[in-house]
C-alpha cells in the first residue's frame, strides 16, 4: 500500500488575495468563494502572509479571538452553506470599510514539502494551529491542503461516518 503525501490530497489551484484588498472586499471574496481563508500577495505577486475569517473577527472585535470548540467531527462534516454563508458576515460592522488585509493579516506563512506524508501534514497543522499549510515543491507553490482535506480522507476510507 503506498503512503499518502500532501501532492495527493492537496487542492493545486491555490486562490490568493492582495494585501491591499479592503476587509469588505475580503469578507465578499470568503463567502463567494466558500473559503474560510487565503494566502495574501503584495503588489509584486509574493506571498507575505495568510488571512481567514480568524483575522476578519479578531479585527473587528478589536480583542483577541477565541476560537469556537469544533471538537465534533460533524462541524467538518457540514458543508460550507451550514457553516457559513453570506448571512454569517451580514452583521458584520465594517466600521473602517479602508482597512486592507495587510493591516489584519497573520504575517506567517506555514508551507510543507508536497512529499511530506499526511500524518506529517496533519502534524504540522496541529502544532502550527492552523487550518491550511501551502503545499511546496522547493520554494514554489504548488497546492494548498486543509483540514477539510484530511477530514475527508477519513469518511472515504470509512473511518468516520455521518450521523443519520
Amino acid at each position: 500500500m503506498r503512503v499518502l503525501t500532501a501532492k495527493d490530497v492537496m487542492n493545486p489551484e491555490v486562490v490568493t488575495v492582495r494585501d491591499d484588498l479592503t476587509v469588505a472586499e475580503l469578507a465578499e471574496f470568503l463567502v463567494d468563494n466558500e473559503i474560510s481563508g487565503a494566502p495574501v500577495e503584495d503588489a509584486d505577486g509574493h506571498l507575505v502572509g495568510v488571512v481567514s475569517l480568524t483575522d476578519l473577527a479578531a479585527w473587528e472585535t478589536a480583542r483577541e479571538v477565541v476560537l469556537p470548540d469544533r471538537g465534533s467531527a460533524d462541524y467538518y462534516l457540514r458543508g460550507w452553506e451550514d457553516r457559513w454563508n453570506s448571512e454569517d458576515l451580514t452583521g458584520l460592522r465594517i466600521g473602517d470599510a479602508e482597512r486592507t488585509v495587510g493591516e489584519i493579516m497573520t504575517p506567517t506563512i506555514l508551507g510543507i514539502d508536497e512529499e511530506a506524508t499526511i500524518p506529517q501534514v496533519a502534524q504540522k497543522m496541529i502544532d502550527g494551529h492552523v487550518h491550511r499549510l501551502l503545499v511546496l515543491r522547493g520554494r514554489r507553490v504548488v497546492g494548498i491542503v486543509t483540514t477539510t482535506d484530511l477530514l475527508g480522507l477519513l469518511v472515504e476510507d470509512g473511518s468516520v461516518r455521518a450521523a443519520s
